[in-house]
C-alpha cells in the first residue's frame, strides 16, 4: 500500500511555491547596497528547500516591469510562466544558488520595457534621444500582412529581468549578476489577431541576437551596471493555440565591462503527449503514455481527455506533467481512482520526475508527485 499524506491545502501551496517561513533557526538580517548608495535592511530566510532553488531576499521586491508581462502580446500563459522559470534554470549555470540570492529585476522598469518592445519610430522621441524601439520599423501603409510577416514582423514580445546578489564580508548584499530573457514570437499575427505565417528560426535567431546586444549596451550605460556580468537567453514563444510553452534556444554572457560573446545553443523542448508525431525521439515515451491513458480508460471510461507535457533536455525526457480531469462526485470513488493511479504509474510511466494533477469542475482534487528512484509517491488529496 502506498503512503498517502493528507495535509492542509495552504501548507502544500507553500511547499510547492517554494516560499515558506523559517522552520528552524533565525532569519538573517543584512544590509543591501542600492544603486543610490542608500542602505536597506533585508532578511534572508533560514530555509532553502533545494540546492537548485535560490534564496529570496525579504521584503520581496516586485519586478520593475512586472505589469508589462500581463499584456496580451506576452504570449500564452504557458509562455509567460516558462520564460521566467527557464531563465531561472539558465541562471543557475552562471550564478550558483549556494552563493547568490535572487531578486526580481529592478533596472528595467515597466515604462522602459514597454518602449523597448515597440517598433522603431513608434515612440515619442525627442531631438537628442535614441529611438528605444527594438522591433523593426513599421512597414509603409498598405503593405500586405503576408509581406509584413516576411520582411518586418515584430519579433520581440517582452523582456524578463532577474537580479542575483552576493553577501560581502561586512554582511551586506550587493548586485553581482543580471539575467535577461528576450521572448520572441515564432508566428506573426496581424492587428486583428489572425495568424498569418510562421517566422523562420534563422530569422528569429538573427534578430534576437541583435536585440540582445543592444539591450546589454543599454544596461551597461546605466550607472552601477558597467561591470556587472549579464546573462542573456533567447526564448522562442509557441503559437497562441499551443498547450505547451516555447523554449530557450540560445544564450550568451557579457562578462564584467564587456559585451555579449560566445553564443551557445540550448537544447530544451516541451512535447504534448499523446503526440501524433512519429519522431523517434519521443516514440517510447508516447507509447508509454498511450498505454497509461488506455489503462485509465479501461478502469474509468468517463474521461474527456488526459494530457501529458514532457520537458526534454539534451534530447532526453527530464520531467513529465499530467493533467487528468475527472467527473466523479463521490469521495470514495475519487480516492479509489487515486489509489489506482498510484498503482499503475510505475508500470507505465518513465522513471523521471512526474506530477499528476487531478481536477474536477470543483477545482483541484489531488496531486501526485513521483520522483525518480523513489518507490512511493507523495500524494495530497485537497480538502482533507
Amino acid at each position: 500500500m502506498k503512503r498517502f499524506l493528507l495535509i492542509p491545502g495552504l501548507v502544500l501551496l507553500l511547499l510547492v511555491g517554494g516560499c515558506i517561513p523559517s522552520l528552524g533557526g533565525e532569519d538573517e538580517e543584512l544590509i543591501q547596497d542600492t544603486e543610490e548608495s542608500v542602505e536597506e535592511t533585508v532578511i534572508i530566510p533560514d530555509v532553502q528547500l533545494k540546492d537548485e532553488y535560490y534564496q529570496t531576499l525579504l521584503p520581496f521586491k516586485k519586478s520593475a516591469s512586472r505589469g508589462l508581462v500581463a499584456e496580451d502580446r506576452a504570449g500564452t500563459k504557458y509562455d509567460i510562466k516558462e520564460v521566467e522559470e527557464g531563465l531561472l534554470r539558465l541562471s543557475t549555470q552562471h550564478f550558483d544558488p549556494k552563493d547568490y540570492y535572487f531578486q526580481e529585476g529592478q533596472y528595467i522598469d515597466e515604462k522602459t520595457a514597454a518602449s523597448w518592445v515597440k517598433r522603431k519610430g513608434d515612440g515619442k522621441i525627442g531631438k537628442d534621444e535614441v529611438d528605444p524601439g527594438l522591433n523593426p520599423k513599421r512597414p509603409p501603409e498598405g503593405t500586405s500582412d503576408a509581406d509584413i510577416a516576411k520582411t518586418a514582423p515584430d519579433y520581440l514580445s517582452h523582456i524578463v529581468e532577474q537580479n542575483y546578489l552576493v553577501m560581502t564580508k561586512d554582511k551586506k548584499v550587493k548586485l553581482e549578476g543580471i539575467s535577461i530573457g528576450l521572448a520572441l514570437k515564432s508566428y506573426y499575427y496581424n492587428v486583428s489577431g489572425r495568424e498569418i505565417a510562421e517566422i523562420p528560426d534563422k530569422q528569429i535567431e538573427e534578430q534576437g541576437m541583435l536585440m540582445a546586444e543592444e539591450v546589454v549596451k543599454r544596461l551597461r550605460a546605466q550607472e552601477g551596471l558597467e561591470n556587472i556580468p549579464i546573462v542573456v537567453g533567447l526564448f522562442k514563444q509557441n503559437r497562441k493555440s499551443a498547450i505547451v510553452p516555447g523554449n530557450y534556444f540560445a544564450t550568451a554572457v557579457a562578462d564584467k565591462g564587456k559585451g555579449l560573446a560566445g553564443w551557445k545553443r540550448i537544447n530544451e523542448k516541451y512535447v504534448v503527449f499523446p503526440t501524433p508525431t512519429n519522431d523517434e525521439k519521443y516514440r517510447d515515451t508516447n507509447t508509454s503514455f498511450k498505454n497509461f491513458k488506455q489503462a485509465i480508460d479501461d478502469y474509468f471510461p468517463s474521461f474527456v481527455n488526459v494530457i501529458g507535457r514532457g520537458f526534454h533536455k539534451e534530447g532526453k525526457l527530464d520531467s513529465l506533467t499530467i493533467e487528468i480531469p475527472i467527473q466523479f462526485y463521490g469521495t470514495s470513488e475519487t480516492i479509489g481512482f487515486i489509489q489506482y493511479l498510484v498503482s499503475i504509474m510505475p508500470k507505465y510511466l518513465p522513471n523521471v520526475y512526474t506530477e499528476v494533477s487531478i481536477t474536477s469542475i470543483n477545482g483541484p482534487e489531488a496531486l501526485i508527485i513521483k520522483k525518480p528512484g523513489e518507490d512511493e509517491p507523495f500524494v495530497h488529496i485537497y480538502g482533507y
